[in-house]
């Protein structure tokens, strides 16, 4: 048995460990016993109080697992599956001595343990964007050591290192901020290749090198894996377009050798950087490649990988990929993994949207540069498509981008303990977070504010500002890891930095942090986080004369609030759809504007209530305030969007029933959403930046295809008070409208029909099996609480590029309904998902549904016996 000793100079804090040298002696431990040195150093412990570790390796638990026993002398006995895990048990000791208030007694309160990972792949993304903004922070050691010290502590497992992402070649205008799009000549020269990229020394792209592999080393020594994300292959924009303002113009580099050159350049840069352990590709047209001819282009890019000498994950973000590209990749590499969009380029609720748009169904399209993604395989763009069938050859990984929330906080225990569960679908290895601040200061938009965009020079945190996010990184982490983690794991870092109001802030945060996801999944105004920023709202007119200039090339016509589609159709419904199935006396049963608008009440004043009680609990702070302003805003915005919607709902009755009662009405509710908008700008004056800048202007098109009307919007810049003016105008042409309507002689006014929600749904219970025999009818039984009631049963694959079929089910009995999804449709290789529609009377509910908490999944999914089973994430790089 081999025996250590781990000092830090500073305090002479040393550890008696003991055990197995494979693990001692392995980098992420003696990473993480830096870490409980360093934090018993910072809280003054005494050597003695300090218990013996002895280490024991086996091979039978999960590699991020452990076991943890106290000895009858009192040392900590840790059997671990590998170094990751028994990392994970020493950096948690170190974190909870950094923020116990009593830091004696944290070795005292050790008992026994067992853990293993819920999720394989728990990772973060962060994007270099923008050269002035990002540059430095990739240039900073210090950045990186804190940052990743706050990952691996939290169990984030996986990061990608995001370069060209921010960017489109294939058909965006005017490219400026280019820094590290094409990477390759910005990172290293080739041999034989006269390279050169305008305005960049050799020195600075050595800096960028060394950076590159100390960062990388850095997160391997902690035990996390390093995905270099590349996701553009285009030297200049797709021919045509024009960017005369090009910083950073590559030369020496025609089009037809960008294959070769590129399969030259990676596999240099893999020797320079060993611990690269993966490459992310963005492999559809957007990259810059043209879909004609892909596969020859990404099979000469890709040997670089499989002549590397050593597994590496190649892994294409899955919009438009199909088999032929898949076959490429693991030719390449011996497999593959795709990534996929979680809720399009937003962040939504924890389940996945049980069906995409009509909008991103597949149209017929010409071959060339777009010919594959937006044609065949168009419903793989905003989901998990029909990438996981039981047979697959491919790893499957989801993405959150980052739309809907950019810059305040976000963090629900419940949100992603949801988050966790569904990640692994079907056999899905996991999720990656694009984190906070993603896209800031994207094309040549950083302006004069910081990164951050705090003004306020007491809440900026400089370079570190991803501190102001830890929260969110440590539930993010440790959810994933164990969606059943104790609250303990959380509320210790609450209660240090909030004394007396641990609970009451994560309340707080946490039903504000429901507000806007609840939205992007509700109410599906673009699924392109370039246009719909729910954050900083854009306004949509509710007036059926003022059709959407801004969302217009997303939206069905007339291109309005009312028309525009939930981005999940099946669990939700739009404000037309609502309304013409209340007229009819035919509710769907789907979750209605009614509905969402209730909970978005229920939110706002959970949380409100919850952050009085934290003002009047804790100490005033600059975190306090971070966490007390963006809470309000979300919680102003609960107000507007609940207002919204119901100016909607009352607008789309008083046209259809020519009433001005409901037309003032509306016009009450939309002024109501004003107010509650306009109320967002005392909370932020003097806090965050006029311009908040994530992008440039769109230019709207209707000659061009881009969008319905013509003129600007600005949807990813300015400010809350730049998007007021429309939102005020919106409620003046209601009440406008409504004097013009109760003016004049409307004639007999039908009867309008109960705006309210649903009565509470029946009890109603699924009977099915967990897994289904292929090619064997599956026999599903419903009891409901109502018997007579008709419960119509939708079922389909675990595809999103089909259509739900449906059955009445028989009642075989009082309250038993029985149907069955016939053995030519179980012949599948898919697992199967399905929901019923329970009608009764005049009434209608969709169950399972979704859960009040928001974090469940409102259908139903019956596995394939033959699904992948989950991998550690070691397993998943061959």
């Amino acid at each position: 048995m081999k025996r250590e000793e781990h000092r830090m100079s500073a305090r002479q804090v040393k550890f008696d460990i003991g055990g197995e040298p494979a693990l001692l002696s392995a980098p992420p431990v003696r990473w993480a016993v830096e870490q409980l040195s360093a934090a018993t150093a910072e809280r003054g412990m005494e050597v003695d109080g300090i218990p013996a570790f002895v280490f024991a390796l086996d091979e039978g638990i999960h590699p991020e697992g452990y076991r943890t026993r106290r000895s009858a002398a009192g040392a900590i006995e840790v059997t671990a599956g590998g170094p990751v895990g028994a990392a994970y048990v020493i950096s948690d000791l170190a974190d909870r001595m950094r923020l116990a208030a009593d830091p004696a007694r944290v070795f005292d309160q050790l008992g026994d343990e067992d853990q293993e990972p819920d999720v394989p792949v728990r990772g973060i993304l962060r994007s270099f964007s923008s050269d002035t903004l990002d540059r430095p922070w990739l240039l900073d050691r210090d950045f990186w050591t804190g940052y990743f010290d706050e990952l691996a502590t939290q169990r984030v497992n996986w990061f990608q290192l995001a370069f060209g992402m921010q960017y489109n070649y294939s058909h965006e205008e005017d490219v400026v901020d280019n820094y590290l799009c094409f990477a390759y000549p910005f990172l290293l020269e080739v041999p034989g290749r006269a390279v050169v990229v305008e305005n960049l020394t050799a020195e600075e792209r050595a800096e960028n090198l060394a950076a590159l592999r100390f960062i990388s080393d850095e997160a391997a020594r902690r035990g996390i894996h390093f995905q270099l994300g590349l996701w553009n292959h285009a030297v200049q924009p797709e021919v045509g377009i024009e960017s005369p303002n090009l910083r950073y113009r590559i030369n020496g580099l025609p089009d037809e050798e960008t294959a070769e050159y590129s399969a030259q350049a990676l596999a240099l840069l893999l020797a320079e950087c060993p611990s690269i352990s993966g490459i992310t590709f963005r492999v559809h047209y957007e990259g810059g490649v043209p879909e004609d001819g892909r596969n020859e282009f990404w099979g000469t890019v890709m040997a670089a990988i499989r002549d590397a000498g050593r597994p590496l994950v190649i892994d294409m973000h899955a919009k438009g990929v199909d088999a032929d590209l898949i076959e490429v990749a693991t030719q390449s590499s011996g497999s593959a993994m795709l990534s996929a969009k979680y809720w399009a380029e937003h962040q939504g609720l924890p389940y996945h949207q049980a069906s995409v748009r009509d909008v991103e169904r597949g149209k017929p399209q010409d071959a060339g540069l777009r010919s594959i993604t937006q044609g065949a395989r168009r419903f793989t763009r905003y989901g998990f498509g029909d990438f996981l069938p039981s047979n697959r050859d491919h790893d499957l990984l989801f993405r959150f981008w980052p739309g809907t929330q950019r810059l305040l906080l976000w963090g629900d225990p419940e949100l992603f303990a949801g988050v966790a569960r569904e990640s692994v679908i079907a056999g899905s290895v996991g999720v990656e977070l694009c984190e906070p601040l993603t896209f800031r200061g994207r094309k040549a938009t950083a302006g004069d504010a910081p990164r951050s965009l705090y003004i306020d020079p007491e809440l900026d945190l400089g370079l570190e500002d991803w501190r102001k996010y830890s929260y969110e990184y440590r539930l993010w982490g440790r959810l994933l890891y164990d969606a059943e983690a104790s609250p303990d794991t959380w509320r210790r870092w609450l209660e240090a930095a909030f004394p007396g109001a641990a609970v009451q802030m994560e309340t707080a945060l946490g039903a504000a942090s429901r507000v806007l996801p609840l939205m992007t999944v509700a109410l599906g105004l673009s699924a392109d986080n370039q246009t719909y920023w729910p954050e900083v709202f854009t306004d949509i007119p509710l007036a059926d004369d003022h059709q959407s200039t801004v969302y217009g090339w997303e939206l069905p016509e007339p291109y309005t609030w009312g028309s525009a589609s939930p981005m999940d159709p099946v669990t939700f419904e739009g404000t037309d759809a609502y309304l013409d199935g209340l007229l009819a006396g035919a509710p769907s049963g789907r979750h209605t504007p009614v509905d969402v608008a209730g909970w978005l009440d229920d939110l706002v004043a959970e949380s409100d209530e919850a952050l009085r009680a934290a003002e009047a609990a804790t100490p005033a702070s600059a975190d306090f305030r971070r966490w007390a302003i963006d809470v309000r805003i979300m919680i102003q915005l609960g107000r507007f969007f609940s207002a919204k919607l119901r100016a909607a709902v009352d607008y789309g009755l008083a046209r259809r029933l020519n009433d001005g009662a409901l037309m003032m009405s509306a016009a009450g509710h939309a002024k109501d959403a004003a107010e509650a908008y306009a109320a967002i700008l005392p909370v932020v004056e003097g806090v965050y930046a006029d311009d908040l800048g994530y992008g440039t202007r769109i230019v709207i098109d209707k000659d061009n295809g881009v969008g319905l009307g013509s003129g600007k919007a600005t949807t990813h810049r300015g400010h809350w008070r730049d998007r007021l003016p429309a939102i005020e105008k919106d409620a003046v042409d209601l009440a406008a409208a409504a004097a013009r309507l109760s003016g004049a002689d409307a004639g007999a006014v039908p009867a309008a029909p109960e705006v309210a929600p649903a009565p509470p749904a029946p009890e109603v219970t699924f009977e099915v099996a967990e897994t289904f025999d292929p090619g064997v009818a599956l026999i599903v039984r419903v009891r409901c609480s109502v018997p007579g009631a008709q419960v119509v049963m939708h079922y389909r694959h675990l595809n999103q590029g089909e259509f739900f079929d449906e059955v009445t089910m028989e009642e075989i009995e009082p309250g038993v309904f029985a149907a069955e999804v016939p053995a030519d449709y179980t012949d599948s290789a898919d697992s199967l998902t399905l929901f019923a529609i329970v009608r009764s009377g005049e009434h209608a509910w969709l169950r399972p549904g979704l859960h009040e908490s928001l974090a469940g999944r409102p259908y139903i999914v019956v596995e394939h016996p033959a699904q992948p089973a989950l991998r550690p994430l070691s397993k998943l790089v061959r």
